[in-house]
């Protein structure tokens, strides 16, 4: 499907409304794997001929305007038609598949008591895999759904939730029933959403604008316990009150339901009224408050779609980044106002502490691409669910909102989606919403920050006189050779001194700058401070470097910073040049150890943590890596005992204790851990951290089959079997590697969480002799992908891309990445493939790097 076909399509088709059954009783079907879906569709045609998408099995009946139509003219995932111009109404029924990779009608079993349970991803365009329709996201029309399924089930839909109607039991006694939900506003085919099983459900009422809105949280029976309802609904509740006031528009559609489901492959998805999200956000052992904070953050992304995406919807995927890129913003915004009102951790924080990182390296990737790309057909769209689409485009917000003025902002929006409720818009629609708002020509700024991909890098270019003032101060502006440009960027400069045993913010400018140089006038005569910080309060998006003096101040001084986000800005900084082989990985790990132990945003302590294990193992040469291991591990291990006992810190280093220790001593204590010995006070070794524990022991070779077997036994859930897989994959034998590796490449049948979950343990640092097999084996299946051969064809985006990133060996040295060149320049790689090979390559050259940098 290609942008250029949905264009034309929407110049001959106009939809009207669905009516939708999906039979999920298997009465009428011979294969358990299969359902029967009924769609019958009213639309206006010019005339032209043109077609309806449905994948199926095959096509049982088809009628137009009452006549039948042969179903064997069903082919490539297209029915054709062929009418005279006017309204006409479509009705195919067909046999569609349940799916098992997390795309269209994914049916799970649980094994913790065998209980089924089903619900549709149907983004980007997978809902004509559960029935026939006019697949993109300009064609909206009302939908009317119809289910049918065993009477003891719970199901949710777009609509407000019904009561079901008893259907005739079958043979053996079985009682089924139907749920008929009313037709829903107008929505694309994309947002809409079946949930169905054996669900535990948690009902409540949110005051809206419009009247009270039901609503309902749902789960496994199995993961019901570790249901926090009350806080999910406090966070929705605050999130519909700020959302309503913020954009003067009344919650569009007559329900809210969030179905915490598994397998599920993204954190979570905006189906309209009917949420569904990844149920690992139900935590069944002890996480710190990051957890929780990003738990709610994602609640309100969806919840902001309601209005951003569902309500007002793209005419097509060219604006993907705009619809995520507002909604990541606008959860941020969201938690700020109910921290301003409720108290709580500031999210702007935690933005720059993790969200912003990921746009920076993606940005940094040869396969950058501009914030707005050029979605020529779905699977482009695919490639394009990263960095830059989400973190990348909301920090461009961010900049724009600090551009015109928050106030000016949120007026634009505001008259945006008055004019296109339920309708479709593209990118001018919501820049001349905030022209006309605010005043302001925008047309550069497209141009510049939307267009154009790359980040760009700030420093100061100052003079001082004897007596320490500067005579003369100017902000230098920089870009990569591939992505020249300079961009204008609203930013402040921090100034900060040292006090009384901390570092505070003395003085500050907030100016616009643009070009290669600006002069601050405003700091002439003003006393150098002890810290430069460019970008303070994160107004921009750009790569910051200190001078000498403020990076010695920074380095010297990072724990007794006490502001927030300047801190996470030194942090993001100290990283950037770590990874631009611009700080020793060892400085950089020091650094981190300084500091990490004082930094109140969990956050940053759990990303800190992470990085500088990369900086300890794939940022550090092979003959220096057993020295750089020790001396994290020692200071970990230090902050660990340091750390208040029953808190997050506590438990943030536990975490990073055990994912960084490789030594035999280090696995004694570990194993002395699962016996409940020497266990630091406080710490509590809970199902969750048995895993990690077995995972680290088993990844140094220090447990076998017979002790992750007897863990699963312990743990007999989905989570369980997700987590042995990746723990047998983690051993370092030739055996365990040979199993994993049939398992993540020949094995179709593989549940998508299991798969992701086995691929991310497979290669490890330090396991060259048992992983050297594999990496031309990795460019086999590479082939095999592009191909579509050995089953990959069938097997979907999101397990394709699990393979392709995880399989990747991550210790390669130079022959590795000439290898790689080789192969890319010798072979026919799919886009897919050679995308993320590239990114995978991309990785490896740059630690190489780093690693020579010393």
């Amino acid at each position: 499907m290609t942008r250029e076909t949905a264009q034309r399509r929407s110049s001959v088709v106009s939809t009207h409304a669905y009516r939708v059954l999906v039979d999920l009783t298997g009465r009428d079907v011979s294969d358990p794997e299969t359902f029967i879906s009924s769609s019958t569709v009213t639309f206006h045609t010019t005339g032209q001929q043109t077609h309806i998408d449905l994948i199926a099995d095959r096509v049982l009946s088809v009628e137009l305007d009452g006549q039948h139509l042969d179903p064997a003219a069903f082919a490539d995932h297209r029915y054709p038609i062929e009418a005279p111009e006017g309204e006409h109404e479509l009705t195919i029924v067909a046999v569609c598949r349940y799916s098992h990779t997390g795309e269209g009608l994914h049916r799970f079993v649980d094994p913790a008591d065998d209980r089924v349970y089903l619900y549709t991803q149907l983004e980007i365009a997978d809902a004509r895999r559960v029935y026939a329709c006019f697949e993109q996201p300009d064609l909206k029309a009302t939908f009317q759904f119809t289910i049918a399924a065993p009477a003891h089930w719970v199901v949710v839909s777009n609509a407000a939730a019904v009561t079901p109607e008893a259907l005739d039991d079958d043979t053996e006694g079985h009682q089924f029933a139907q749920w008929i939900f009313d037709p829903t506003p107008p929505m694309s085919t994309y947002i809409t959403a079946i949930v169905a099983g054996d669900f535990h459900v948690v009902h409540d009422t949110i005051a809206s604008t419009s009247g009270e809105v039901p609503a309902s949280i749902l789960c496994r029976q199995s993961v019901k316990d570790s249901l926090d309802a009350e806080r999910i609904f406090t966070t929705t509740k605050r999130g519909f009150e700020v959302f309503e006031a913020e954009f003067d528009h009344p919650y569009a559609f007559g329900t809210y339901d969030q179905a915490f489901v598994p397998e599920f492959n993204a954190g979570a998805m905006e189906n309209a009224g009917c949420v569904t999200i990844r149920d690992e956000y139900l935590f069944r052992s002890r996480v710190t408050s990051a957890s929780y904070e990003a738990r709610d953050n994602t609640i309100l992304h969806e919840l902001a779609h309601m209005w951003f995406g569902d309500l007002v919807t793209m005419k097509w995927w060219d604006d993907l980044w705009l619809n995520e890129s507002f909604a990541e913003w606008a959860s941020h915004y969201c938690q700020s106002k109910i921290v301003a009102k409720y108290g709580g951790v500031d999210p702007w924080v935690s933005f720059a502490n993790a969200r912003k990182g990921w746009a920076y390296t993606q940005d940094q990737l040869p396969t950058t691409h501009p914030i707005a790309a050029d979605m020529v057909d779905l699977e482009t769209v695919e490639q394009n669910f990263d960095g830059i689409t989400y973190a990348k485009g909301a920090s461009t917000l961010k900049q724009l909102v600090s551009l015109v003025g928050e106030q000016d902002f949120m007026a634009g929006v505001r008259a945006y989606f008055k004019e296109h409720a339920f309708g479709n818009t593209e990118l001018n629609d919501l820049l001349g919403a905030l022209e006309q708002a605010s005043g302001r020509d925008l047309s550069w700024f497209a141009g510049e920050w939307l267009e154009r991909a790359g980040v760009n890098t700030l420093h100061a270019d100052f003079d001082v006189d004897d007596s320490g003032a500067f005579t003369r101060f100017e902000i230098v502006q920089t870009a990569p050779a591939e992505w020249p440009t300079l961009r204008t960027h609203r930013l402040a400069v921090g100034l900060f001194d040292s006090r009384e045993g901390r570092l505070t913010r003395r003085d500050g400018v907030e100016l616009d700058i643009s070009g290669e140089r600006t002069s601050v006038d405003a700091l002439v005569g003003a006393v150098q401070p002890d810290l430069v910080l460019l970008n303070d309060r994160d107004l921009t998006y750009a790569k910051v470097r200190l001078d000498e003096r403020s990076l010695a101040t920074a380095v010297e001084q990072i724990d007794v910073l006490d502001d927030d986000l300047a801190r996470a800005l030194i942090w993001g900084a100290a990283w950037d040049m770590c990874r631009d082989a611009e700080m020793k990985s060892s400085d950089y790990v020091a650094l981190v150890a300084r500091g990490v132990g004082r930094e109140s945003d969990l956050t940053a302590v759990g990303s800190l943590l992470r990085q500088a294990q990369l900086a300890a193992t794939g940022y550090t040469a092979t003959a220096r890596r057993p020295d750089a291991r020790s001396t994290l591990v020692a200071s970990i291990a230090g902050l660990l005992k340091q750390a208040e006992p029953g808190s997050d810190h506590q438990l943030a280093f536990a975490n990073a204790l055990i994912a960084s220790v490789h030594t035999e001593k280090g696995a004694e204590l570990l194993q002395g851990w699962l016996r409940g010995e020497e266990v630091p006070a406080g710490l509590t070794v809970d199902t969750d951290m048995r895993w990690k524990i077995i995972t680290a022991l088993a990844r140094m070779g220090a447990v076998g089959e017979d002790e992750i077997a007897a863990e699963q036994e312990r743990d007999h859930t989905i989570q369980g079997a997700e987590l042995a897989a990746g723990a047998r994959a983690a051993r370092p034998t030739a055996e365990a590697k040979a199993a994993a590796w049939e398992r993540a490449v020949n094995e179709p049948s593989i549940p998508n969480g299991t798969h992701r979950t086995l691929a991310a343990n497979f290669a490890q640092y330090d396991q060259d002799e048992v992983l050297a097999p594999y990496y031309e084996k990795y460019l086999e299946v590479c082939e095999q992908i592009s191909r579509g051969d050995n089953g990959w064809h069938d097997r979907g985006h999101a397990s394709t891309q699990t393979a392709l990133t995880w399989l990747f060996p991550i210790d390669g040295d130079e022959a590795w990445v000439a290898r790689v060149d080789e192969w890319l320049a010798s072979s026919q790689p799919s886009d897919q493939v050679r995308r993320t090979v590239v990114e995978r390559r991309d990785a490896t050259a740059r630690a190489l790097r780093v690693q020579a940098q010393g």
